[in-house]
């Protein structure tokens, strides 16, 4: 009798990274929430998801290339306590 190949447990080995991400997923990995991330898809700043069987998958490289694009003073929506590291904002030409 010929014994089959038993998979390991607890095996030494990781699993391979996710590539397909859902739009949470997609949002959550840029560092951004859903609503925003779609917006950014409609005015193409980050890539369509692919489609497979009737569900939406946004492909990871596909995001990592758009979010190399991203040009950080190309729109004026940015909020300024997410400016500086050290937790200060310049207002009206001081630092607080």
């Amino acid at each position: 009798m010929i014994e089959l190949a038993r998979p390991i447990e607890n095996a030494s080995c990781p699993l391979p990274q996710r590539r397909g991400l859902s739009r949470v997923q997609a949002a959550g990995y840029i560092g951004v929430g859903a609503s925003k991330f779609n917006a950014m898809v409609l005015d193409g700043r980050m890539p369509a998801p692919k489609k497979v069987d009737g569900r939406r998958i946004w492909d990871k490289n596909a995001l990592d290339a758009a979010f190399d694009r991203l040009d950080e003073n190309a729109h004026a929506d940015s909020n300024p306590w997410d400016a500086d590291d050290d937790n200060t904002i310049e207002i009206r030409g001081r630092r607080h």
